[in-house]
């Protein structure tokens, strides 16, 4: 009887990774939000062309750039995030897998998050120096310290990532 409370109990824990499967919809949906921002921007680059200067034109190219990237983590966060916490997903033989699901754990994916969001913090920082004439002095200083913290914590998470990698094999 024990093992049989037991055995339900876990069955229950275990079922609960269900749970997020609605949070990675929302992502879907977050991603789908982005499209339309990007959608957006560029329709505005491309009807301003002739009116705008080459720096709001970079700082245009700069947005896409950072809608990308900020896509680019949500999808990411989807596939990995759902094939190591909920359900594998069966692609067996999908030509276009991509090559980084057979070796996702959650160690990897918050390695890949964090320097995903190195490399938005970059963007973001890139955009205010071009535009550093229009900003506060304490708002870029903030920035790049940020930037900085998101930079050293990637490379820790990284390192500590390799030394378990390395204990287990």
């Amino acid at each position: 009887m024990r093992k049989q409370i037991e055995s339900s109990i876990e069955y229950i824990i275990f079922s609960s990774r269900w749970f997020q499967a609605p949070l990675y919809l929302g992502l879907i949906v977050a991603g789908i939000l982005y499209a339309y921002k990007f959608l957006v921007e560029l329709i505005h680059l491309v009807a301003t062309l002739n009116t705008i200067t080459e720096e709001v034109l970079m700082l245009g190219v700069l947005t896409l750039v950072d809608i990308t990237m900020v896509a680019n983590l949500l999808v990411m966060v989807i596939i990995g995030g759902y094939a190591t916490f909920v359900s594998r997903i069966d692609l067996k033989g999908h030509a276009d897998k991509p090559d980084w699901l057979d070796k996702i754990d959650a160690g990897a994916l918050k390695v890949k998050l964090a320097t995903a969001l190195v490399g938005i913090s970059g963007i973001h920082l890139l955009k205010s120096f071009i535009n550093i004439k229009e900003k506060d002095s304490d708002q870029v200083m903030w920035q790049v310290i940020i930037h900085v913290v998101f930079l050293l914590s990637s490379i820790m998470l990284a390192y500590t990532e390799n030394l378990m990698h390395k204990k287990h094999h």
